[in-house]
């Protein structure tokens, strides 16, 4: 299977690294996750970049920092159904498809769950937008 077109709103499987890992030096994520592409552009050389926010099971510290993913939508993705938050306060940056996309764990030749519903997707852009605006938003590159 080729791999997906990065579009915002589609969730996919990524080994993505936290900031603080990234602080500490480290270059790889620990661990895969779904992610969700917030943006995805072409840069002056005419390659895709793409922003990714971070799906995970550990509440957040600040509400204001994080949004629950309802578990329709984790249903609808094939996630489990524990409780799950879309980081809005970090981000990863990188050429598409970069060397840390994934197959999601049911597959060995499919990237990506799906694509988060697009109200869900626009109060994770709104977050996103507010918190970087506060300058409360990190970005990692990953290239």
């Amino acid at each position: 299977m080729p791999l997906p077109k990065p579009e915002p709103g589609l969730v996919i499987s990524y080994a993505y690294l936290w900031r603080h890992e990234h602080n500490k030096g480290k270059k790889e994520g620990r661990k895969t996750r779904p992610c969700v592409i917030v943006l995805a552009v072409e840069d002056m050389g005419g390659e895709e970049v793409v922003t990714v926010a971070p799906i995970t099971h550990a509440p957040p510290d600040d509400p204001a920092c994080a949004l629950e993913v309802p578990i329709k939508v984790k249903r609808h993705l094939g996630l489990d159904d524990k409780r799950s938050w879309v980081v809005l306060d970090e981000v990863n940056q990188f050429t598409w498809p970069g060397y840390d996309l994934r197959p999601v764990p049911s597959s060995r030749t499919r990237y990506h769950y799906g694509f988060i519903p697009p109200k869900l997707f626009e109060k994770i852009k709104a977050g996103l937008l507010d918190l970087f605006l506060a300058r409360r938003g990190k970005m990692t590159r990953r290239d």
